[in-house]
């Protein structure tokens, strides 16, 4: 297959994955309470679907859906697992943006939630979708083991919790000294451990979703492992040189804000230009990890390329 071919089959594949992740979130948001639930409040309801539907690349719910489908899971359980994660990805969204985190007007074009509602449903909507999204992993629907839905709960819950996304946040808020009355000097490793957390724990967990799914030996699953977390790392990097090259009509949110919080960051420790040699060294150990796979992998390397000449 030749680059370009597979570039488009690329861009192909992950609108319509986006479309049909969409096309789920927009039915288990609906209005009608599910099994359990007493109602749904208009507002929280109506600001749900602002933070999670109408926007994103949805990169997340592809790397579900194309690592459980080296192992043939059917796309409605992996669309399911990609819809759970992505309402973790925009509880976390909904929360960064506001003012007591990066303080952020504008996410995807358009106002961030907390300006586009209040504070106090932006705290809520966040709540809530954590929630929804173990909702969604606990159903049926998902996979009609129950040990697979727990394998899956556990996982999310890791890579979302302390250990993972919202640890590294705080290590994040730590890095801009605002705990300390002075900021404190990150290395490297500091740096990479922060974003292993804050950002690579979510995508790490997408491709290892698929490997649980697929109830994967353990070397295949440890290959999707690898792949994730590589591609969590390469994906960070390439958004903080975006900070540094991107325009705000072009990336749809603020620029330039990592230098003037004066955040400890791979481009920051280590310049523009060596910044992108190591992503491109990233991009190529990620590809290496998914020899197990051959062929079948052809979208998961497309994605790899992607993460490295994304410009939004």
């Amino acid at each position: 297959m030749a680059a370009n071919d597979g570039g488009a089959q690329f861009e192909a594949h992950l609108s319509e994955i986006a479309a049909s992740t969409e096309t789920l979130l927009d039915r288990l948001l609906g209005p009608s309470p599910a099994a359990g639930e007493r109602a749904r409040p208009e507002r929280l309801l109506k600001a749900m679907r602002y933070a999670s539907l109408g926007g994103g690349k949805r990169f997340r719910p592809f790397l579900v859906v194309e690592s459980a489908a080296l192992f043939a899971v059917p796309q409605e359980r992996s669309l399911m697992a990609a819809a759970a994660l992505e309402c973790v990805h925009c509880y976390s969204l909904v929360h960064d943006d506001m003012p007591a985190m990066d303080n952020d007007d504008l996410r995807r074009g358009r106002p961030t939630l907390h300006r586009a509602f209040d504070e106090a449903t932006a705290i809520l909507v966040g709540d809530s979708l954590l929630t929804f999204a173990f909702d969604i992993l606990a159903r049926p629907e998902t996979h009609p083991d129950p040990a697979i839905r727990s394998a899956l709960v556990l996982g999310l819950a890791r890579a979302a919790g302390l250990g993972g996304m919202a640890g590294g946040q705080m290590l994040d808020l730590a890095a801009e000294g605002r705990f300390a009355a002075t900021q404190p000097q990150l290395d490297l490793p500091d740096v990479e451990q922060l974003q292993a957390m804050k950002t690579g724990a979510l995508l790490r967990y997408a491709c290892v979703a698929g490997a649980i799914l697929g109830s994967a030996d353990g070397r295949k699953r440890t290959a999707l492992d690898r792949f994730g977390a590589t591609i969590g790392e390469a994906f960070q990097i390439a958004d903080d040189i975006l900070d540094v090259e991107g325009d705000v009509a072009t990336v749809g949110k603020a620029t330039r804000k990592d230098a003037d919080a004066r955040k400890a960051t791979a481009v920051g420790i280590l310049g523009v230009a060596q910044a992108k040699k190591k992503l491109f060294g990233l991009i190529e150990q990620a590809e290496a990890a998914l020899a197990p796979f051959g062929r079948d992998a052809a979208l998961l390397q497309a994605a790899a390329r992607f993460v490295a000449e994304r410009r939004a």
